[in-house]
This record gives C-alpha cells, structure tokens and sequence, in this order.
C-alpha cells in the first residue's frame, strides 16, 4: 500500500463509527486522525477510543508533533492497536526526529512524514532519506507559515521539491496535500491534475467525494498503460539498447518509465 495509494482520507479519532465508513469506501487508505482533527480537550479520550475500538481493516495513524506533550503518550499507544500499518508524523522538520520515531515503531510499521513548514521542506531531501515511506505534502500549514494564498504558482515549488528528494531518496512519489474546497469535485480534480503533472503520487483527502476524482486523476489512464504496455513488449524482443517506437526514441529511461506506469520493478 505504502508505494501505490493515491487517496488517503482523514477521519478524527473521536469518530470511530465513521473510521468504520471510511474503511469501506474507496480510499486506498485511511488516515485515523489524533492530531488537528481533534480538539485539545479531547484527544486523550479521542486515543483511549481507539485503544478500546476493534478495527476490521488495517488503517493509519496520524499522532501528534514531536516536542507536544502527547507526543510520547501517542506513540506508546501504538504497540496496542494491531491494525495500524503505518503513522504519519506532522510537523516533521529534522531527520533526528523522524528516525528517532521509527526507533520506536513496532515492526512493519511503517513511517509518512508530513511536511508542513519551509524548514521542513528545505530538510526534506534529509527527511526522504531518513527510512520513510512517503513524504506528504501538510499544504495548509504550509501556506500559513508562508503568508501567502494558494494558487498553482505558490505550489509549484514545494510540490516539486518533495517529488525530486523523493526520487534522490528512491522512494515512492509524495503525496499532495488536500483540497480544502472538500464539496468541489471540481476543484479537487485540478488540484490532483496539478500535483500529477509535477510527479506526485497521491494526495490526501478530508472528505468522501474527494475520493474519486483523485483516484482517477492518479490511476493510470488507458492510453498510459496502452503506450506502456507496447514499451515493455518491444523492448523484451531486442538484447538491449535504444529503439524506435511509434516515431519516439525509447531508452532505458523511458523503459523505466513504461514499468513503473505498469506497476513493474
């Protein structure tokens, strides 16, 4: 899951009748919230739900920013839930403490980073390297760390630089950051084309009907598979080297290309 899911939904830990929901819907994973999802009063009984709630399907767990006084509580709390597969750390700003979370997770639990300031994106070639599975784009704080509005252009750059330090770090492309407009499917649609145009991956949702239009924005269209399919085929006839196909030279780039467009290593 940690490398092919597109749409990662949130849903409060307070709300564990709604997690139920979200594990059947069409999300590729979903994201059990005890960090901005939940108010201060609440997230010490919003953890002891999930400790007495019976999960069916596995889920992830956003727990809250190292330095909080929940922080340390959150993580211990992990050992008992069975089902959580991965834990999105917020905040996330220095590789230190990124893998001195993974130190303390239980195995095969595995670590997303959310990068949500400008000294978290500037560490973020650092942070990629630092044993996660993905970084996530936490595209709010982002904008109000910056002071500024969002538009495609203020994007660019972030979304951008968490897909080039993902690839230097080999690991699966980033997920983008919400659509905070959660009943326009129009504008989750473009936000998603925006984000795959640049090399992202996914993106994370906080409603439902988001979850289509991301899913199929970043699930290989027809004709991608099509043009992969006649690549991978092509080159499996010759012994190497770079060939013609359909007007285009094909190298080992581009072959590279095809096979992960197929899901292939």
């Amino acid at each position: 899951m940690s490398s092919t899911a597109r749409s990662f939904l949130f849903v409060p830990a307070t709300r564990t009748e709604r997690v139920d929901t979200a594990l059947n819907s069409d999300a590729d994973a979903v994201i059990v919230d005890l960090e901005d999802g939940v108010g201060l009063a609440d997230k010490v009984s919003a953890r002891a739900s999930l400790e007495s709630w019976t999960s069916t399907r596995p889920y992830l767990l956003r727990i809250n920013a190292t330095g909080t006084s929940l922080h340390h509580d959150d993580l211990r709390a992990i050992a008992s839930l069975e089902y959580v597969t991965g834990v999105v750390l917020p905040k996330a700003e220095h590789a230190d403490d990124v893998r001195a979370v993974i130190d303390q997770l239980p195995p095969n639990v595995e670590l997303y980073a959310l990068i949500e300031s400008a000294s978290g994106l500037l560490q973020a070639p650092d942070i990629a390297r630092a044993g996660v599975a993905r970084l996530m784009f936490g595209s709010a704080d982002y904008l109000a760390d910056l002071g500024v509005a969002p538009s495609c252009n203020v994007f660019a750059f972030p979304r951008s630089f968490l897909v080039v330090a993902s690839a230097a770090a080999g690991i699966a492309p980033p997920v983008d950051g919400p659509t905070l407009a959660f009943d326009d499917p129009t504008a989750t649609e473009t936000e998603a084309l925006d984000a795959k145009a640049l090399g992202l991956g996914g993106k994370l949702c906080i409603h439902p009907k988001q979850l289509e239009p991301v899913n199929r924005v970043f699930a290989p269209t027809a004709d991608e598979i099509g043009w992969a399919r006649r690549v991978v085929d092509s080159a499996a006839q010759r012994d190497g080297g770079a060939f013609a196909l359909d007007g285009a030279m094909i190298d080992v780039p581009v072959l590279r290309r095809a096979r992960r467009i197929l899901g292939m290593p």
